[in-house]
């Protein structure tokens, strides 16, 4: 939902022309379909032009022009009367063979200051001219709404690119507008990558605290582009789009690859307190935590699995968080299994741990002797 709005005061005919070019682009551009505009064509109008210098001198006011035209052409009401036992309104208006064709206005006349009658032709003047039967502004400005929706396989936000990419050839004055969901599509997509940026800063932080360490969480860290490629992979196969709830399975993917890293890195991580060097930690915590990764992550994907599966009403959110999920959970979780010990070596090696400083033990004062007393 968009406007093309007339930004440097083109005219109503140029920014109607610049919408029919954009109507002819995007029906030839395939990721857009049904791209239509909403409102009413252009149709023949009867405009009245109003010397107000000359009816002022001829003694006519413009609320008397406006009584008679409103009157004669519209109907006004005048007052009620009884017939029968009940209340009828009357109104007045010119009798119809007297109000069919423009040229009838001349032959009405208005009464002047003085009494006087006077004919619409000496001050007024009417023709027939192209014009909207709605005129519409958007921030201000003239424009006219275009409605549309992108092509089966095709995302939104693809769309509203196609979109831009057509208004930038537009003749020079006239540009795009969104409005509707689309303008609260691109308010909020723009924040998609800032909420990444934190979800990300919030774990890593939370590992650091709870490893007192600000190395071994990025071994935690590394994991998650592991469940990113397989929730982007499930959605490509399946032709999903990268909508809102996609991610929202995202920001799930990254909470669920980090937990199978946590089970190998804190286990390793205490072998390593008790003495081990990091490969020989690092392989008894792959050992002993292989089950519990493996149990968690299928009953966790079995769990998504009627949303991914899901049909009817309601199934594209469904779909889409539920393939995400699954598609992040199962590979973060067998990639995961091999790729976390080398992670966990690596940064081990890159930044080794602080020997513990031996705290030197306090001077112990010499009791004094017999003979010393």
């Amino acid at each position: 939902d968009a406007y093309l709005q007339d930004q440097a005061g083109v005219g109503r005919e140029a920014l109607m022309a610049a919408r029919n070019q954009f109507l002819g682009m995007a029906a030839q551009d395939p990721t857009l379909v049904a791209v239509r505009p909403n409102g009413l064509e252009d149709a023949p109008e009867l405009r009245l032009d109003i010397d107000t210098a000359k009816a002022g001198a001829l003694g006519v006011s413009v609320s008397d022009i406006n009584a008679m035209l409103s009157t004669a052409w519209g109907g006004a009401y005048v007052n009620d009367f009884i017939d029968r036992g009940r209340v009828k309104k009357v109104y007045m208006q010119a009798d119809a063979p007297y109000r069919m064709q423009p040229e009838d206005l001349n032959n009405w006349r208005v009464r002047n200051a003085q009494g006087q009658m006077v004919p619409f032709s000496a001050f007024g003047t009417a023709a027939w001219q192209m014009g909207s039967p709605r005129l519409e502004r958007y921030n201000g400005l003239p424009a006219v709404e275009v409605l549309g929706q992108p092509a089966p396989g095709k995302s939104s936000g693809a769309a509203m690119k196609a979109v831009e990419q057509l208004a930038a050839q537009l003749p020079p004055g006239v540009g795009v507008s969104w409005t509707g969901l689309s303008y609260q599509e691109r308010l909020t997509g723009d924040q998609a990558p800032m909420l990444y940026a934190i979800s990300l800063l919030v774990v890593f932080l939370c590992l650091a605290a709870l490893y007192e360490s600000w190395s071994i969480p990025v071994s935690v860290m590394l994991v998650v582009p592991l469940g990113v490629i397989g929730a982007l992979l499930a959605a490509t196969l399946r032709g999903l789009s990268n909508d809102v709830y996609f991610q929202v399975g995202l920001l799930t993917t990254i909470g669920l690859s980090a937990k199978n890293a946590i089970l190998i890195v804190e286990f390793a991580k205490e072998q390593m307190d008790a003495g081990h060097d990091a490969i020989q930690a690092t392989l008894i915590a792959v050992r002993q935590r292989l089950r519990p990764i493996l149990m968690t992550s299928l009953a966790f994907a079995l769990g998504v699995l009627p949303l991914a599966i899901a049909s009817g009403a309601g199934s594209g959110s469904q779909n889409a968080i539920g393939t995400g999920v699954l598609g992040g959970m199962l590979s973060a979780t067998v990639l995961g299994i091999f790729f976390v010990p080398v992670f966990f070596v690596v940064v081990r090696r890159w930044f080794p741990a602080r020997a513990a400083q031996p705290v030197p033990a306090a001077p112990t004062l010499a009791s004094p002797t017999s003979e010393g007393q």
